[in-house]
């Protein structure tokens, strides 16, 4: 694809957006890592949204590694993925300054990262309710055809009506060896599949890994390893505690399942995400 091509697909149906005049900025709701996250109005709708605003610096580096691949950008993965608890993205483009958004719907509702970390009094039910909802956002990212690569609480928000949404796709690729290479070591540390951390050839059971933490970490309150950042996730050459150890009474089926999703070898892990959806579906009518 010449040079050509490539900006017109880049920009195909996207005219530059004035940012200033298009949306209102509300608040700032969050700030990332490699984005700034706005509630906004669009002033050409009335409707309330969510402005994310790209940072470049941050962004470019990454993306370069995937230069010549045809990786579609954040908004265009965006457009590709639905399902219930999935984030609506919008539209994307670039600004006339020259800054890549998306636009989402604005969801209202405290981050699965808080719901954890201040212990929020749950029933068993609604926890399990939780990670079945985490599994079905992961399983319509694969089902897309894409790979998240960052798997955590952070990037779930919870409504008030309860339903659990996946917000974020800033490192998601395709679901394809090229974007797979050993040396892509990206994601939140904690949570990072051992093949991830050792730089080795990787495919989207490093999502199910993550999962496995995530669910682990909702249905305890705990973590199977130590917490922390890159040096602590050499523990994963280790055995995870047994989930068992934090609660006694779980399910054996649950308990397996999340053991299994843990497994160092990505062969021992389930295969799918619809694997995983099989075993908690089969909870509903067991825990009340």
């Amino acid at each position: 694809m010449g040079l050509l091509d490539s900006l017109k697909k880049a920009f195909a149906g996207n005219p530059r957006v004035d940012l200033s005049t298009r949306f209102e900025r509300l608040k700032e709701a969050v700030a990332g890592t490699m984005s700034k996250f706005y509630k906004a109005r669009d002033l050409t709708t009335g409707k309330v949204v969510g402005l994310k605003l790209l940072d470049s610096k941050k962004l470019d580096p990454i993306e370069a590694r995937y230069r010549g691949l045809g990786k579609p950008t954040e908004g265009e993965i965006g457009l590709q993925i639905n399902g219930e608890n999935i984030v609506k993205t919008l539209e994307w483009g670039v600004a006339r300054d020259g800054t890549k958004f998306v636009v989402q719907e604005y969801i209202e509702g405290p981050g699965l990262q808080t719901i954890v970390g201040r212990r929020t009094d749950l029933d068993a039910a609604a926890r399990i309710d939780l990670v079945r909802q985490a599994a079905k956002a992961l399983a319509a990212v694969h089902a897309a055809g894409f790979v998240h690569r960052d798997v955590c609480p952070r990037n779930f928000l919870l409504e008030p009506g309860g339903r659990l949404v996946l917000i974020d796709f800033g490192l998601t690729v395709p679901d394809r060896p090229a974007f797979m290479q050993p040396g892509n070591r990206v994601g939140t540390p904690s949570y990072m599949a051992p093949e991830v951390v050792r730089r080795r050839q990787a495919d989207h059971r490093l999502d199910v890994f993550s999962f496995g933490v995530s669910a682990y970490e909702i249905l305890t309150y705990e973590m199977p390893w130590p917490r922390g950042g890159s040096k602590h996730a050499a523990m994963r050459s280790t055995e995870p505690a047994d989930i068992r150890e934090y609660w006694p009474e779980i399910p054996e089926p649950l308990a397996k399942m999340v053991m299994s999703c843990l497994s160092t070898d990505p062969d021992e892990r389930p295969a799918s995400m619809e694997n995983v959806l099989a075993v908690l579906e089969g909870l509903k009518e067991k825990v009340a």
